[in-house]
């Protein structure tokens, strides 16, 4: 699932690994509580950004589980500073996802990592269900790595929070 709303970026910085959620994305996180618990999951994992974290503790705290970290399943590691210009450099991404700006991860290399953390989760939990708090660019190219058809515009309609069930 995609985090809860997060308090934006500052412009002209690096994303903060440590950006919480606003009150209102910690109410959605409690009220789709019951809605993730009941799907059953057997383990909560989650990014390690505390936005993706905070969204799937309400639902780990009902079920009894902790919420175990994974790298992988971080924000996509884009090479680019939060800016007004965001939207624009974003779409030009998609529209090449081979490309990467800097030091940054492509967006084929962020498919490829979501599809090995999807292969993980398959052989380290199979047959069972698992809740996963990430970020809206790393479930979209999660969906592609799935196999499912996602472009730029379904990207910029998820919602925050957003369910997505992906069967491996």
């Amino acid at each position: 699932m995609r985090h809860a709303q997060a308090v934006p970026p500052p412009f002209g910085l690096p994303d903060d690994g440590r950006r919480p959620l606003t009150p209102a994305g910690v109410e959605a996180a409690r009220s789709l509580a019951e809605r993730l618990v009941a799907y059953g999951p057997a383990a909560v994992l989650s990014s390690p950004q505390l936005r993706a974290v905070q969204t799937v503790t309400p639902a780990a705290d009902v079920l009894g589980l902790a919420v175990t970290t994974w790298p992988e399943l971080r924000e996509w590691e884009s090479g680019m500073l939060p800016s007004a210009d965001w939207e624009e450099r974003y779409a030009r991404s998609w529209a090449d996802p081979g490309s990467a700006q800097g030091e940054g991860e492509s967006l084929d290399a962020l498919t490829s990592r979501a599809g090995k953390a999807l292969a993980r989760m398959a052989a380290e939990y199979p047959e069972v269900t698992v809740l996963v708090g990430s970020h809206g660019t790393f479930l979209a190219r999660a969906l592609i790595a799935a196999g499912r058809r996602v472009d730029w515009a379904f990207w910029r309609a998820l919602p925050m929070p957003a369910v997505h069930e992906v069967v491996v």
